[in-house]
C-alpha cells in the first residue's frame, strides 16, 4: 500500500497549538522546508510501494525529512526520537500540522525506511538538495558541469582487527551458537581460550614475538578442533548444519588466513564486507571500511561548495576505474554533461568513457596544460574540506548502518545532510540581509530632512 500524503488542512484543534502559532516564521528550518520540492520526494520514493491492500506506511515527508535531519544534525536514531518530541521546529519541517507531544513512529520504522529505499532511491535527496540551491540562489546549474572528483574511507564501526581477537571471537561466536542449539560440545575452551588470548596480548606489547605466536597458534589450535567438533555434530542434522554453515564458514576464514596473506580476508566477523584499505596517509597507513567516490563543483557556488555526487564504491577499485561508473551518474543525477572532471594523481590511466576521456585532467600531467586548467588543478584541493566535514559532522567518519547496503545509504545521506547544511546557512545568511535591509531602510526614514 502507498504511504497516505500529508497536505496542509488549516484546520484548528481546542486541545492542539498549530505548530505555525508556535514558531518563528523566519526561522531557517521553516524556511527550508518550504523551499523543499517535497512532492517530488513523494513521487521518487513511493515507486517502491504498490497498491496491495495491507497497513499503509508512514509518510514519505516524515521519513524524509527524519532522515535529513538526522545526517544534518549528526544524530543517531536514539536521540532524534528524543529531539523530534521536544522540536517544534523538527515536528514542523517532517509535515506536522499540530505539535505531537509522543512519537508518531518508531525508532525501528527509520531502519526498516532506509532498506526498502536503498542508495540508488535516496539519491533523490541530493538531487532536491542541489534543485533548492538552484531554487534559493544558493548555487546556479552552470556550478555543475565542472566538477572535482576524489575518493575516500568510509570506516566501518569494528574494532581494529588483529589474528588474535578475530580467532578468539570467532571461537566464542561457534560455543554461544552452539549452546543456544542444544549442541554438546566435547570442550567450550572459555577459559583457557580467554588466557591465551591475554597472554599473546601481554607478549605482543612486550615485544617477545616467540612467545605471542605461542599463543597465538594455541588460539588457532583451540578455534580448530571446535570447528571440527561441530561439524561432526552437526553432519546429521540438515536444520543444523544450515543453522551453523555462516560462522563455521567464517571461522574457517579466520583460521586460514595470515596477516602479510594477499586476497580477500575477514577484518569482522559481524561485518564481513569490510575492506582494508591503504591510502598513504602517514598518521593512518590502513583504513578498514568501503571505499566511497565524492565528486563537488569546481568553483564554489554563493551557498559553499555542495556535493554533487557521493558513491559507494565496494571491492576497493583502483580510483581511476571509478569514473566509468561516477560519470554517467553524474550527468544523470545533476541533468547537465560535464565539460571538466578534476582529479588527483591516483586517476592516472583512469577508464572514464570515450566521449568524457579528453574532459578529464589528472594533476601531474604535462601535455595540453592551458591557464585553465592549471587554475583547475589549483581548485583541486577545495573538495578535501568537503570529505572533512562529511566524515566529522555528518556521519561518515565511522558507518553504523549494516552490510554493503548500509555503506552505500550512509555515504548518500551524510551528502544529503551536508548540502542542506550549507542550505541552512544560506538561508540564515539570507534573512539577516534583509532584515539588516529593511532596519537600514526604516533608520534613513526615521531621519529628519535638512531644509
Amino acid at each position: 500500500m502507498r504511504p497516505k500524503d500529508r497536505r496542509e488542512s488549516g484546520q484548528t484543534d481546542l486541545f492542539k497549538a498549530r505548530l505555525d502559532q508556535i514558531v518563528d516564521p523566519s526561522h531557517a528550518l521553516v524556511k527550508l522546508s518550504g523551499s523543499i520540492d517535497w512532492r517530488f520526494l513523494e513521487e521518487r520514493f513511493g515507486a517502491v510501494y504498490d497498491d496491495d491492500p495491507g497497513r499503509p506506511p508512514l509518510p514519505t515527508r516524515l521519513m524524509a525529512g527524519l532522515a535529513i535531519l538526522k545526517h544534518m544534525h549528526d544524530l543517531s536514531d536514539e536521540v532524534l526520537c528524543e529531539r523530534w518530541v521536544e522540536n517544534p521546529y523538527m515536528q514542523l519541517f517532517c509535515g506536522e500540522e499540530f505539535f505531537q507531544h509522543r512519537l508518531v513512529f518508531d525508532r525501528s520504522s527509520l531502519t526498516r525506511w532506509r532498506q526498502r529505499m536503498g542508495a540508488q532511491k535516496l539519491a533523490a535527496l541530493i538531487q532536491e538538495s542541489l534543485a533548492a540551491a538552484v531554487r534559493t540562489g544558493a548555487a546556479k546549474p552552470a556550478d555543475f558541469v565542472k566538477v572535482i572528483v576524489d575518493t575516500t574511507v568510509q570506516e566501518k564501526a569494528i574494532t581494529f582487527p588483529t589474528d588474535a581477537k578475530l580467532m578468539h571471537k570467532a571461537r566464542e561466536r561457534l560455543v554461544r551458537l552452539a549452546k543456544a542449539k542444544g549442541v554438546e560440545l566435547r570442550q567450550s575452551y572459555t577459559r583457557v581460550g580467554k588466557l591465551a588470548l591475554i597472554k599473546h596480548q601481554r607478549y605482543a606489547h612486550a615485544k617477545q614475538f616467540k612467545r605471542a605466536n605461542r599463543a597465538l597458534r594455541a588460539l588457532r589450535t583451540m578455534l580448530g578442533r571446535v570447528i571440527r567438533d561441530i561439524g561432526r555434530r552437526v553432519a546429521d542434522s540438515p536444520a543444523l548444519a544450515e543453522a551453523f554453515a555462516l560462522p563455521l564458514s567464517l571461522a574457517r576464514q579466520v583460521r586460514d588466513q595470515r596477516q602479510r596473506e594477499r586476497g580477500k580476508k575477514i577484518y569482522s566477523l559481524h561485518a564481513p564486507e569490510v575492506e582494508c584499505i591503504g591510502k598513504g596517509k602517514a598518521h593512518k597507513p590502513y583504513e578498514f571500511g568501503c571505499k566511497v567516490s565524492v565528486a563537488t563543483p569546481l568553483n564554489r557556488c554563493k551557498g559553499g561548495q555542495f556535493a554533487a555526487h557521493v558513491k559507494a564504491m565496494p571491492g576497493n577499485p583502483y580510483d581511476g576505474h571509478t569514473l566509468a561508473t561516477v560519470i554517467p551518474e553524474i550527468e544523470s543525477n545533476l541533468g547537465a554533461s560535464l565539460s571538466k572532471i578534476v582529479a588527483d594523481a591516483g586517476y592516472r590511466g583512469h577508464n572514464a568513457p570515450k566521449d568524457k576521456a579528453f574532459k578529464v585532467h589528472v594533476t601531474g600531467q604535462k601535455r595540453g596544460l592551458t591557464a585553465a586548467i592549471k587554475r583547475a588543478f589549483r581548485r583541486r584541493s577545495a573538495i578535501e574540506p568537503v570529505i572533512g566535514h562529511l566524515k566529522n559532522e555528518h556521519r561518515m567518519n565511522r558507518n553504523y548502518l549494516v552490510g554493503t547496503q548500509g555503506d552505500a545509504a550512509n555515504a548518500v545521506l551524510a551528502a544529503a545532510g551536508f548540502n542542506f547544511k550549507l542550505l541552512i546557512r544560506w538561508l540564515m545568511f539570507l534573512c539577516a540581509w534583509i532584515t539588516a535591509a529593511v532596519a537600514a531602510m526604516s533608520t534613513a526614514k526615521s531621519r529628519p530632512q535638512a531644509a
